[in-house]
């Protein structure tokens, strides 16, 4: 049976959270349209419809994968060590051994990444197929009523935030990669034969390390993806997909600065989950959005959302706050307001 979400509980896990945000969206839509009633039915731990179901099979496939993902980068420590006594004694060729040992192992792991971008991307497009179609005229009731698949939603963005977090704060990943490819290229001048070379050529070598290139890669194959998704679907409004975004942004913004929402925390992880979502959405706004999130005509309050990241430690928010500067496509546009510009500096 359906429950209301009660405005007292204490937020103890990521259901819990999502509970509570289906409770600001179903505020913001009674706030715009001054309807009376202010109830959502929710389903516990938001389970899937029928309807919802084959999506959310496949999304859940590649989330089971996400944690593991993110144990493993967490836990990438590079062979900087190896690395460096190679280039200091290029003619021991004991150590020359060693560090390509070393790299070796690490590449293929840097390439699982590579792939489970891709993976994610496909995941997003077929999310946001379903949440952004005409079955439903307000992108509210997209998030009210395909709830197992909003969430599935959020989920993705809050692991591609914490992905590029861990990646930009772990610079051995391009120096292995970068050594990798050096090495490679001296074996094939000299007709030595390279064990690795079998899982990455050439050719794959190239696009991991223009993924890996970018300061946020999750992020950016995203907002690629979703920027891929609008044009490949024009009969679509744009507005379908740039309504649901924002209302994410807005009702997380809501939740992070609302006194009655925030105290309701029980851990930083998953406060930070709800501003991880918040910029995530708000980056995939300006990707998409002919004007971006930054213009005045934008439906996400920009002031109120940077406001909201402003306010935090500024050690736990920094990654975030980067995200937004660098990572945005109409940041330093002209239809910008200074005012904008300054909070970001």
């Amino acid at each position: 049976e359906p429950f209301v979400a009660s405005s007292g509980d204490i937020i103890t896990d990521y259901n819990d959270l999502y509970c509570v945000f289906l409770h600001c969206v179903a505020s913001c839509r009674v706030a715009s349209r001054r309807v009376a009633s202010r109830r959502v039915n929710i389903r516990p731990y938001a389970q899937p419809t029928e309807a919802e179901r084959e999506t959310w099979k496949e999304v859940d496939v590649v989330l089971k994968d996400a944690l593991g993902i993110l144990d493993e980068l967490q836990a990438y420590k590079g062979a900087g060590q190896e690395i460096r006594e190679a280039i200091q004694n290029p003619s021991d060729e004991a150590l020359q051994d060693q560090a390509w040992a070393a790299v070796v192992p690490l590449v293929g792991k840097l390439k699982t990444f590579y792939e489970f971008s891709q993976r994610l991307e496909a995941a997003l497009h077929s999310l946001l197929r379903a949440l952004t179609s005409e079955t439903y005229n307000d992108p509210t009731q997209h998030l009210e009523r395909e709830q197992a698949l909003a969430k599935q939603f959020a989920e993705i963005l809050h692991f591609t935030l914490r992905f590029d977090e861990l990646k930009m704060t772990n610079p051995a990943i391009q120096n292995d990669f970068s050594y990798y490819r050096r090495t490679l290229s001296r074996m094939r001048i000299n007709n030595v034969p390279a064990e690795g070379e079998n899982e990455v050529n050439n050719e794959l070598a190239n696009r991991i390390s223009l993924f890996y290139a970018d300061a946020t890669p999750m992020l950016k194959s995203l907002s690629d993806g979703t920027t891929k998704f609008v044009s490949e679907n024009k009969n679509l409004p744009i507005e379908n997909t740039t309504d649901v975004l924002s209302t994410m942004a807005t009702v997380c913004k809501v939740m992070l600065e609302t006194p009655e929402y925030r105290s309701r925390f029980s851990s930083e992880e998953t406060f930070s989950f709800c501003l991880r979502v918040m910029v995530g959405v708000i980056i995939l706004y300006d990707y998409v959005h002919p004007v971006g999130a930054f213009a005045k005509s934008s439906k996400i309050d920009m002031k109120g959302c940077i406001k909201v990241l402003r306010d935090q430690p500024p050690n736990s928010v920094e990654g975030l706050l980067n995200a937004l500067r660098y990572t945005t496509k109409h940041l330093n546009d002209e239809s910008t307001t200074k005012t904008i510009k300054s909070m970001l500096q």
